[in-house]
């Protein structure tokens, strides 16, 4: 299956998890190596747009990976609190990925997304002993509209 990242050029080729490491996130604590990806660019897109304000949202870069179909966990919306879309996090989505990361049932966590609930973000365990099956089938520069960051 095909997932997208869009990061900074410095970072963007980087697929550690070493970034979501330094600093936690919805989906991983401080310390957990992830990386974060989007079922597809508009919703990598979106995730940037809104961790990111408009004067420093840096020039940016795609890569299109590839992760095993046979390696994908699944957590569905009915299966989170109510609040769980909320800004900052709930610390509990943070302690379900950890349980799940910790578990190595998969490379992958299929959740929803913040920013369009009905879209899908795909967490990879970058400490996972497969996680070497995780290809990057491309890198190259991304360009999108500017006034969409107006």
């Amino acid at each position: 299956m095909k997932v997208y990242r869009i990061a900074g050029k410095k970072y963007a080729g980087d697929i550690s998890g070493s970034g979501a490491a330094l600093f936690g996130g919805r989906w991983n604590r401080k310390g957990s190596p992830v990386l974060y990806t989007g079922e597809n660019i508009e919703i990598a897109l979106l995730e940037i747009v809104v961790h990111t304000p408009p004067a420093i949202v840096p020039a940016l870069d795609i890569l299109t990976l590839e992760i095993p179909d046979d390696s994908i966990s699944e957590i569905e919306i009915k299966e989170l609190p109510d609040n769980w879309s909320n800004y900052p996090a709930p610390s509990i989505l943070a302690e379900i990925a950890e349980e799940w990361i910790n578990s190595n049932r998969s490379i992958a966590l299929k959740v929803p997304s913040s920013v369009i609930h009905s879209s899908k973000n795909y967490i990879l365990n970058c400490r996972h002993p497969k996680y070497h099956r995780v290809k990057i089938i491309e890198h190259k520069e991304f360009r999108f509209d500017q006034r969409l960051i107006k």
